[in-house]
Formats: C-alpha cells, sequence, structure tokens
C-alpha cells in the first residue's frame, strides 16, 4: 500500500475491452431497487469501477470484485459491468480481466469489462477523433447507464476519472438515471487544513475527484480514513473512515474450492509471493485452469497470515439495500432491527479543485450523504464477519 492509499496507482479514462468469457444512490433514488432475491420489483443495478491490476497493487480489489460478483450472484443487484482503470506509466500491470473471467465463470454470470484511458480528458476532448480509443470506455458506460431500465449506481473504488468525464459529457443523464456514486476516496476528517493532506487516490486527480461532489445526483461519500491530531494518516478505525482489517484466514477458510483457486490465483502474481514462484510460472494467465485445477493449500496458509486491510465494503452493501448489524449479520436495509455498525449521513459537502474537501452535516441534504461509523468497537469484526457470510455464498 503507498502511504496514502488504500490501493496502487491509479488513472484512467476509458478504452473498451470485452472480458474472456463475458456477454456482449440517495436514499430516495434506492428505495425501488430495495428488493431481496425474489421480491416483486427492480433490483439495483451496479456498474463496478476499481484499480484492478495484475499483478495486484493490493489484494483488497480482488475481495471488492468478490463481494460485488457474490451480490449479483444472490440476486441483491444486477452487475451491469466492471470498468478498470488504465494501468500509470511505470506500473508493470495490464487491467486484470482474468478475474472478471474467473468469476464469471464461478458465478454463471457475463459481466462485461470496460478499461480506462492513460490520460485525463475534458469533453470536448474526449470527442476529437485522436482520443476515440480513450474515450470509448466512457462512452460504452454511458450507453449501459442509458439501456438499464433502473436507475444505476456506480461504486467508485479506483480512480475518479472515468466517472468524472462521464458526468461531465452527460449531465442530464445522470440526473435521471444515477441512483447513486459510492466515491471510496479522501479522508473523513472535517477540518480543512488536516484534509489537506491528500489521500493518495486523490492527490493523483484532485479536479476530477472534486468534480464527483458536483455531479446532479447522489453521492455516497465513503472516506477511507481519518487525519490523525498531528497530521499523519490514521490507519485505524475512526468515526468517519471505512479502513478496517482482519486476518485473511478468517475469511479465506471460509471459501469455496475455486473461489480459493481465484485468490490464490491473484496471490502468486503478486509481489507479496513472487517469492515462493518463478516468474515465468507466476505470469502464466491460463486463468481456467487455475480456477478448476488442486487448490495450493500451502500458499494459502501463507497468506491466511497476512492481515489484509479493507475499506470499500460497506458501499457495496448499502448500494444492493442492506445493512451490517453488531453481529456482522446482513440484513434488509429497512427492516433491520437496532442500530447497524454504520450509516450513510446527511451532509453539506464542498470540494476544490486542489481536492480539499469541507464537509458538516446537514439534515436537510437529499443527495450527499457520508459514511459514518456507529460502531466503532465493533465495526471491525462485523464488517469482518459480513464480508466472510458473502464470498462464503459463491461456490
Amino acid at each position: 500500500m503507498a502511504p496514502l492509499s488504500r490501493r496502487g496507482f491509479l488513472r484512467g479514462l476509458g478504452a473498451f475491452a470485452g472480458a474472456a468469457g463475458a456477454a456482449a444512490c440517495g436514499e430516495r433514488a434506492l428505495e425501488a431497487p430495495d428488493r431481496g432475491p425474489g421480491a416483486a420489483g427492480p433490483r439495483a443495478a451496479l456498474i463496478h469501477v476499481a484499480d484492478l491490476f495484475r499483478p495486484h497493487n493490493d489484494p483488497d480489489d480482488h475481495y471488492d470484485l468478490a463481494a460485488v460478483f457474490a451480490l449479483a450472484a444472490q440476486g441483491r443487484l444486477d452487475l451491469l459491468a466492471v470498468m478498470i482503470d488504465h494501468p500509470p506509466p511505470g506500473l508493470n500491470a495490464d487491467p486484470d480481466v482474468l478475474a472478471v473471467a474467473q468469476l464469471n465463470r464461478i458465478t454463471g454470470l457475463a459481466a462485461p469489462i470496460l478499461t480506462g484511458s492513460p490520460k485525463r480528458l475534458e469533453p470536448d476532448e474526449a470527442r476529437l477523433p485522436a482520443n476515440r480509443g480513450g474515450a470509448a470506455g466512457v462512452e460504452t458506460l454511458l450507453r449501459v447507464m442509458r439501456s438499464s431500465s433502473v436507475p444505476v449506481a456506480i461504486s467508485v473504488v479506483g480512480s475518479c476519472r472515468d466517472v468524472a468525464l462521464a458526468g461531465r459529457l452527460d449531465p442530464k443523464l445522470f440526473a435521471a438515471k444515477c441512483a447513486g456514486v459510492y466515491l471510496n476516496a479522501g479522508s473523513g476528517t472535517p477540518d480543512p487544513a488536516k484534509a489537506a493532506r491528500l489521500e493518495y487516490n486523490v492527490a493523483l486527480d484532485p479536479a476530477s475527484y472534486a468534480a464527483v461532489f458536483d455531479l446532479p445526483c447522489p453521492v455516497y461519500w465513503l472516506p477511507c480514513f481519518e487525519v490523525a491530531p498531528g497530521g499523519g494518516v490514521r490507519f485505524a478505525e475512526g468515526e468517519y473512515g471505512t479502513f478496517y482489517r482482519f486476518r485473511q484466514k478468517l475469511v479465506l477458510d471460509r471459501l469455496s474450492p475455486r473461489l480459493k483457486n481465484y485468490f490464490a490465483f491473484m496471490f502468486k502474481q503478486g509481489e507479496s509471493d513472487r517469492a515462493y514462484h518463478a516468474e515465468t510460472d507466476a505470469l502464466r494467465p491460463d486463468w481456467l485452469r487455475a480456477l478448476e485445477g488442486p487448490t495450493d493449500e500451502h500458499l494459502l496458509e501463507r497468506q491466511g497470515a497476512v492481515v489484509r486491510n479493507m475499506w470499500s465494503t460497506a458501499g457495496f452493501f448499502h448500494a444492493a439495500g442492506l445493512a451490517v448489524d453488531a453481529t456482522g449479520a446482513v440484513r434488509d436495509r429497512h427492516d433491520a432491527p437496532g442500530t447497524p455498525v454504520f450509516s450513510f449521513d446527511p451532509i453539506r459537502v464542498r470540494c476544490g479543485d486542489d481536492g480539499v474537501t469541507e464537509w458538516s452535516p446537514d439534515p436537510g441534504s437529499r443527495d450527499r450523504f457520508m459514511f459514518h461509523v456507529r460502531d466503532r468497537e465493533r465495526y471491525p469484526e462485523a464488517m469482518t464477519a459480513a464480508l466472510g457470510d458473502l464470498l462464503g455464498s459463491l461456490e
């Protein structure tokens, strides 16, 4: 992990690529899709935007991807597309289309893949023939939104550039069809002086981060952490930060053989496990044989002892109309008894092009919400249990 980020370097705006195995939320906006499996009415629809690379920068992205697919497999949401950032210069990695192909295989879904552009584009630039390839992913994202029969939520766990450009290209579409953007970035401190120390993902493109707050749709802001009193990053559970951690064994031991192989295939090709494998072996793209072959128990035992930092899980549950209670049980958000371990509270927020935020509570807000830990003592264990149950449901 980079010093100020929950994942690695990211960029992007949009070239389209089909995956192997792929076929061609203000509170009010999410009321209609809040349905469980088999219930009447439309389900939530989701586009997942991630800095998902192979070799990975941070395995939390692969946990996030599996969580989104698991919710889709449960019938909690329709996964319309996965958009992956373009790898930045200097990063020896590609968008991880193999991970999406594996999860399509496991779940029987057919989520298509969009990939990003290597540079930030203004709307006028995106329309130029020279930038057609770079903007193709964003144009496809807009087509996916237009074709959806229900409002579409967008989870952003990577770069803000693609979504910011999409909203600037067609703001009327976002006003009409975007159920909400789940923005996983930034720090939760209300003090603008402390917020000036930008979270790493924000620092890559502060203006695009700021532009998301200006979109004509609900925005659910999930800051990654709080800034400590001394000005440093606080990688600890805080009131206005999504960060939590767990020892990976607690989740990996609960998984099906194929999902274990999905994680093992990813671990094997990352720096944290590279010493145990030959370079040629680690980079072989045999994604299907790896998925359906024997499980590498020694690799999983090594990785099981590693502590995994996580950030984005809460937004996926919320987008699917779910809440997590203090025991880790996942329930329909509007029917859950007691107090959930997190909420999204209405706020007033401003963000300049420098990426510095100022926010305050605003009970009258109807389209800007902020993540809030309601039970700081139970939050880490509850989220770990909920994630384990969710991923354990995949066969």
